[in-house]
């Protein structure tokens, strides 16, 4: 269960109502590297989180529900940068002085087309469920495996383009609360992504937890290939040598070398197609 305080996590504050921001913002929320995805990912680890421990699932509980709080945030900056917004394309944006000034003297229209229309027609000035382009978020990007460690190596990724997506809007922003709110949401990105980091550092680091799942035995796994880097040019030439060509494993239990990929099967060869599968005559035999 949750309980709910209506305060926000951190303040949120617009002097300058940007239009334009407030869709810019939407990514944040329903993008895939927004805050719902997050958000919604870590809740359904914890809830499927298995094993004689809960520390994981409480902490990934705990991180979840503060998801929830930025998608409040963002939620309301989107509806505070909205507020001086035009309502129709007769007001003029540069015959209010706030818009005007961030518009820079431009008209009504430019505002409207510059925000997504469903914020005045379907949600009156309000945050959505959406991306930037108003493409509702549909849950598609949140991974949950059940294995602690894939879920993890998952929540860096997630947490990295969050905090480059954070980053972007940081510099994209002009308004001094715009820039509060996000310095303190890159700053808890930088600690999720140390905190995932660090769930697999106690579950033994790479070593410990590669490959994934480390309950599958590798000697069921074709040996003479797990830890080939498979060079793909046709002219035979050498790949570009790096950490994952030569030297040992991440896991230190095998070797990487090249292997010049070649076909190891045969022509595939497929039977007459059936009578009633409504191929050509020619195709049935």
């Amino acid at each position: 269960m949750f309980y709910c305080d209506k305060r926000l996590q951190y303040p949120v504050k617009v002097e300058n109502p940007d239009p334009i921001f407030a869709r810019m913002l939407q990514q944040a929320i329903g993008g895939v590297e927004g805050e719902i995805r997050v958000c919604m990912q870590y809740f359904f680890q914890a809830w499927g989180s298995r094993g004689p421990s809960t520390k994981y699932r409480d902490m990934l509980l705990h991180t979840a529900t503060e998801e929830m709080g930025h998608v409040e945030m963002l939620a309301t900056a989107v509806a505070l940068n909205l507020e001086k917004a035009p309502t129709s394309l007769q007001e003029e944006g540069a015959a209010d002085g706030v818009v005007g000034a961030v518009m820079g003297g431009g008209s009504a229209r430019h505002t409207i087309e510059g925000m997504l229309h469903r914020h005045l027609l379907s949600t009156g000035m309000a945050a959505f469920p959406a991306n930037c382009e108003g493409v509702p978020f549909d849950m598609s990007h949140i991974y949950a495996s059940g294995n602690l460690a894939a879920d993890m190596y998952c929540n860096v990724a997630a947490e990295a383009t969050g905090r480059t997506l954070a980053v972007r809007l940081y510099n994209a922003a002009h308004d001094a609360g715009m820039k509060d709110m996000l310095h303190f949401m890159i700053a808890r990105d930088t600690m999720h992504q140390e905190q995932w980091l660090a769930v697999i550092e106690e579950l033994g680091g790479h070593e410990g937890t590669l490959p994934i799942p480390n309950s599958f035995p590798q000697s069921k796994e074709h040996q003479e290939f797990n830890y080939n880097f498979f060079a793909t040019a046709r002219d035979g030439s050498a790949p570009p040598e790096g950490r994952w060509t030569n030297g040992p494993s991440l896991d230190g239990k095998g070797t990487y070398s090249v292997f010049q990929n070649e076909p190891l099967g045969e022509e595939p060869v497929l039977g007459p197609a059936r009578p009633d599968s409504g191929a050509q005559n020619e195709q049935i035999g």
